[in-house]
């Protein structure tokens, strides 16, 4: 009996942290998509050795607002006439940076988005760049199309 009562503590600590976010991973309300996207770019980076992206949700919400954005306007573009330029999206979003890059694409798929990503040798450079340590991701879906956007910082 005794010996049952010692492992209840470390049962319920595992359960605990059972629910805790991945590491890296803060935002709360992502779709899967973003999550899908997230994940996709941390193990490109960690295949080739280079520090994981850390969310930032700053990011995040500039990234989302530029992909609504697309799917109204039925085109990707990184600045549609009138629109803030990429730097004053994310400075009125709330992220501080010391440089920004951004990725756009639209498929049906976050796989497909990846992988077109990957096979673009600009959109490559900026999810494999190394001085690039923050990502924010945003996905929106119309006609179902999704419209992504990945910004890219290094954050100050």
């Amino acid at each position: 009996m005794r010996t049952t009562s010692r492992f209840i503590p470390l049962l319920l600590a595992v359960v605990i942290l059972s629910f805790l976010p991945t590491p890296g991973w803060a935002q709360t309300y992502a779709s899967a998509s973003e999550r899908q996207l997230f994940d996709a770019a941390n193990r490109e980076r960690q295949n080739r050795g280079l520090p994981m992206f850390k969310w930032d949700e700053a990011l995040a919400k500039a990234a989302h607002r530029h992909a609504v954005e697309m799917a109204r306007q039925g085109t990707i573009s990184h600045q549609f006439p009138g629109e803030p330029s990429l730097p004053a999206r994310v400075t009125k979003a709330g992220a501080r940076f010391t440089s920004l890059a951004e990725n756009v694409a639209q498929a049906q798929s976050a796989r497909q988005i990846h992988d077109l990503w990957m096979h673009s040798p600009g959109h490559r450079a900026n999810l494999l760049d190394k001085d690039m340590d923050s990502v924010g991701i945003g996905v929106f879906e119309r006609n179902r199309d999704l419209f992504a956007v990945e910004d890219f910082s290094k954050a100050k």
